[in-house]
Order: C-alpha cells, then structure tokens, then sequence
C-alpha cells in the first residue's frame, strides 16, 4: 500500500511518497511534474520519519548527503543516470555533457537531460547540480528560482528563505 505525507519545506510544502516505508518520490511545490494523491493511499508521517529529518537537516545546512534506503523507479538507463548524480559533490555542479561523459556514452546529452528531468527524488537525487554547458542554469521541475536556492544553500550563500 502507498504511503504519503507532506513535509513543509523551506520552498513550499513538498510531498513524499513511497510503498513498505521506502520512499520512492519527491515532489515540489509548482512542479512540472505534479502527484496525485489516491484515496486509497494512507498518510503516514511516521514511516516517513528518517527523510524528513534528513531533508530537515539539508535545509538547515547541516546534511551534504543523503543516506537513506530509497526505490527510485526508471528505465536502467534512468538509473544509472540518477547513480552519477548522487556522486556530484554537495555544493558543485556538473553539465549534462560531462554526465554523459562520466557514463562512456558522449553523444548521450539529451538521454541525460531526459533522465534529469524524470527523476522521482529531486534534492535527495540531487538533479539540482546539474547546469548548462556554457554554466547557465537550465531546466528544472521545482523551477529555476528553487534551483538557484538549492545551490545557493549548498554554496553557504544567504538564501531567499534565510530573510
């Protein structure tokens, strides 16, 4: 059975979703890509207890790294996308182009871009990190106003939500 709750985040009030008391999805406020929730899921803010401590801990500056057990669910090219991601260092970025590189598969920008933007857990899969060739920022579900937050909160620059 689906579990859900929702978590009020320095950004807006964010939803996670997840089956067994693994998270498997992230949303945020104004996202492009949005969640429904069924009448048949069961809101749970215990189960999800863990990722909202350390999601607490992210906004407050005091986490770099997620560790949590979690059930993204892609394609395996998806996946290993989403695997290069998480090995981005808290507080720097990487292109599109150098994730395609990273995997042996050069040509692979789009497909990268493509597999940025369908990731199921923002933030914790941290698809933030990722900017344009020429360092601009570009595409993102949570919009380019969180984006900028997000790396600026992993910069240690005075954010928005700090004022």
């Amino acid at each position: 059975m689906k579990r859900y709750c929702y978590y009020d985040s320095p950004i807006g009030m964010m939803l996670l979703a997840g089956r067994e008391g693994v998270l498997g999805e992230l949303y945020f406020p104004n996202a492009t890509a949005t969640l429904t929730v069924s009448a048949e899921w069961v809101l749970d803010e215990a189960v999800f207890a863990e990722p909202l401590r350390q999601l607490r801990e992210y906004f407050a500056g005091r986490r770099q790294k997620f560790d949590l057990v979690v059930d993204p669910q892609g394609t395996p090219f998806q996946k290993e996308v989403w695997r290069e991601l998480c090995k981005i260092p808290y507080g720097e970025t990487a292109s599109y182009q150098a994730i395609a590189e990273r995997l042996g598969k050069p040509k692979a920008c789009r497909a990268v871009g493509m597999a940025n933007g369908r990731n199921p857990l923002p933030i914790i899969i941290p698809c933030h990190r990722i900017i344009g060739k020429n360092g601009t920022l570009t595409g993102f579900g949570g919009g380019l106003p969180v984006k900028r937050q997000l790396l600026e909160l992993e910069r240690g620059l005075p954010s928005l939500w700090e004022k």
